[in-house]
């Protein structure tokens, strides 16, 4: 059993590519093997009908509830709008140091927008979020230096604007927490 793995698990329907994509960025920036797997849950219980979104909150309690016990870090993959109370919208989230998170990448295609839809832009969109979150598992908070993944992100614009890589202070910090 490997103690040191990362699972992603999708629950809905992602092209293969964009999550192997994904797995090997995570896995180049955490130093970290990487496994992609299937999950079936009942989303409907998670809708809140009156904001017609999902409620992440109830939805990383889930996640975290069934995340495998030869996984180090798990993060759930959706492809639903989600919120939690206090926000309009969110593209994800974490237990701060934890062993679980939540991404979905419902509100990072182009086409979302009103425009083009772009497969690199997203591609790019959803694997800085998915290397925030798990970020946030590690220990490491929102970050100051507008390149570094661990920048907190509001807006699409402000995902474009940072790498998928931790900075140099926040990779100082990863090592520090974890030994890696």
């Amino acid at each position: 059993m490997n103690l040191q793995n990362i699972t992603l698990i999708s629950f809905g329907y992602f092209g293969k590519d964009i999550l192997e994509k994904a797995a090997g960025a995570v896995s180049q920036e955490f130093n970290f093997p990487v496994s992609v797997k299937e999950g079936h849950i009942d989303l409907s219980e998670f809708y809140d009908s009156a904001r017609r979104q999902y409620n992440g909150n109830s939805l990383l309690k889930q996640v975290d509830s069934v995340s495998l016990p030869d996984s180090y870090k798990t993060l759930g993959i959706f492809n639903v709008d989600l919120f939690i109370p206090i926000l309009t919208f969110i593209f994800g989230q974490a237990f701060l140091g934890g062993k679980t998170g939540i991404a979905s990448i419902y509100r990072l295609d182009n086409e979302r927008y009103g425009m083009k839809g772009d497969s690199q832009l997203l591609l790019n969109r959803f694997t800085k979020e998915v290397v925030h979150e798990l970020g946030h598992t590690f220990g490491l908070i929102h970050c100051l230096n507008p390149s570094c993944v661990m920048r907190s992100s509001t807006y699409v614009e402000d995902i474009d604007q940072k790498t998928q890589n931790l900075c140099i202070r926040c990779r100082e910090e990863f090592i520090s927490l974890t030994g890696v």
